[in-house]
């Protein structure tokens, strides 16, 4: 056979086996904070749970479903009896930082809804916002999660006394999520 034709054949090569196992779901629960802005005389936010359920296509894309219902302030000078549930989805990008450590950022929209209070109108309102978190993992299955988003809603206050440059509508929320990740 001529040299040229020898020079065509690739070596095998040694296929490359991942050690760490590839999860498919993954669901949340913890502890979870929000800021209470469509509130009037708001001082405070809420306390309350949040969960989440993740599918993943790959190893580093997703879809969340988050649920929150935050209830009991974080202090006793909040006005009124305010409560917030919140039901959001959207993608999810999810990376391996260093070490145990992992990072996501995502896009969340879906509705809002404010009970206990006359001041927010409408009580139920649109609402969506980006997010990061970062996981560490204790086993492969389980994690640590501490995640924030900034929730953006549509909600009028009773008696909007607010610049005119700012929307008497918009509000922005804070979100905090701290607990358990398990995956499988």
């Amino acid at each position: 056979m001529p040299l040229a034709a020898m020079s065509q054949i690739a070596p095998d090569r040694v296929p490359t086996v991942s050690t760490e196992p590839s999860y498919k779901y993954e669901v949340f629960a913890g502890w979870g904070y929000t800021s209470l802005n469509q509130v009037n005389q708001s001082r405070n936010g809420l306390q309350g749970v949040n969960f989440e359920a993740t599918r993943y296509w790959g190893r580093y894309f997703g879809l969340t479903a988050d649920g929150g219902y935050y209830s009991h302030p974080y202090d006793s000078v909040n006005p009124g009896n305010p409560t917030v549930d919140t039901v959001l989805l959207g993608p999810v990008v999810h990376a391996h930082l260093v070490w145990r450590l992992d990072i996501f950022a995502r896009a969340l929209l879906g509705i809002e809804h404010t009970g206990g209070e006359a001041t927010a109108t409408p009580t139920v309102s649109f609402a969506g916002g980006p997010g990061i978190g970062m996981d560490y993992k204790l086993r492969p299955r389980l994690s640590l999660r501490l995640a924030g988003d900034v929730i953006d809603s549509s909600f009028a206050a009773a008696t909007p006394a607010l610049p005119p440059e700012t929307s008497a509508h918009k509000r922005e929320n804070a979100r905090v999520g701290f607990g358990l990740v398990y995956k499988f």
